[in-house]
């Protein structure tokens, strides 16, 4: 036998155990596989309205004694 005969049935010995395995573990991604549930949130309750903060004053000048 030739080793291009040899490398030839290798790689038909290869490629055979690759489509098994990847006919093993099916189809990849959602294809074939049933929907996944969609995921319901609670509507967010409301927040108590809290009082407004106060307006903001200009900064406060004292008098210093020399």
């Amino acid at each position: 036998m030739s080793s291009e005969s040899v490398g030839g049935i290798l790689g038909a010995i290869v490629a055979v155990f690759v489509l098994a395995v990847a006919f093993a573990f099916g189809p990849i991604g959602q294809y074939g596989k049933p929907p996944k549930p969609v995921k319901v949130e609670p509507a967010p309750v409301a927040a108590p309205v809290a009082p407004a903060a106060p307006a903001p004053r200009g900064p406060v000048i004292k008098e210093v004694p020399n």
